[in-house]
């Protein structure tokens, strides 16, 4: 795998934008205060900036793969975008506290009260599989909440963004979450991985299970009414959840862990036990059956 200074032509040109940024551009990196709305640009442009290194090298092909665990593999883009990411958000305030998944982490961010949740990646798996359903994933948390998200999926060109009283878009058109209200006509979103194992094979014809990428892709598509739910038992991190936690609840709906207990952020420990995220009507009815499955002929 390549470290150090080495780039990709993607990683280049998009560093290249960012140098020649425009002087309004540039005031927007100095944002702060109550106010998201400079934060939230500069974020809506680094995903982007982010997801043009991940489209290069999904377009392109030839980068190096390698592994930090059982199924847990990391690319040559995971490491370019978070450098990317760690130097438009990050280097412009940096009184807020870091957490990403492809950068060491510090216990520096537990005592400050806003801190950045990134995977520059989410779907690598998808990513090196070909399938167009990964994102980049970004979050604003304040006091453990997060108050700002931006989903980017650069293949589709979809952006999810929200923040605190600026609602919830995708692109420019302003979204909710669905209406559905009763479970077996809920269209549910499961992983693939999950799928491809059987473990959802005991909801058919109790629900539309309907098996998409990644975890923060799936939040997002609940939070603007493309899937009425998404649940799962496997533990998850935060940076894998904290941008699709603030669309959801910033589109009206509700996101627990798989007990129904409240997310909190920035943690000293990053694993969070499952998650159930809906459009709140299903909740209940989802606390019911996603912590235990039941039988198959129940």
């Amino acid at each position: 795998m390549k470290h150090g200074r080495d780039q990709s032509p993607q990683a280049r040109k998009a560093a290249a934008r960012i140098t020649k940024q425009p002087p309004a551009a540039k005031k927007i990196a100095r944002g702060g205060g109550g106010d998201l709305s400079r934060e939230l640009a500069l974020t809506k442009k680094a995903a982007r900036a982010a997801g043009e290194i991940l489209r290069g090298h999904f377009r392109r092909g030839g980068y190096t793969i390698a592994s930090k665990g059982k199924d847990n593999p990391v690319t040559q883009a995971d490491l370019e975008a978070d450098r990317m990411l760690k130097r438009m958000l990050h280097d412009p305030f940096p009184e807020y506290g870091w957490l990403s998944e492809e950068t060491a982490d510090s216990a520096d961010r537990l005592a400050r009260r806003r801190v950045w949740i990134v995977d520059p990646l989410d779907g690598t798996r998808e990513f090196i599989n070909g399938v167009p359903e990964f994102c980049v994933a970004i979050a604003l948390v304040e006091d453990g909440e997060p108050i700002l998200g931006v989903t980017y999926n650069p293949i589709r060109r979809e952006m999810f963004w929200g923040a605190r009283g600026a609602g919830c878009h995708l692109n420019a058109r302003r979204v909710r979450v669905s209406r559905t209200r009763m479970l077996h006509r809920a269209k549910v979103l499961a992983s693939r991985s999950e799928a491809a194992r059987g473990e959802w094979q005991v909801f058919h014809g109790r629900l539309i299970v309907s098996p998409t990428g990644s975890v923060a892709y799936k939040l997002a598509l609940v939070a603007a009414g493309m899937g009425d739910a998404t649940f799962t038992r496997s533990p998850k991190s935060e940076w894998d959840i904290a941008s699709g936690a603030a669309l959801v609840a910033i589109a009206g709906g509700t996101i627990t862990d798989i007990r129904g207990r409240k997310l909190s952020f920035n943690n000293r420990d990053v694993k969070l036990e499952g998650l159930i995220a809906d459009n709140t009507a299903l909740h209940a009815q989802l606390l019911k059956v996603a912590p235990h499955p039941p039988l198959v002929g129940d």
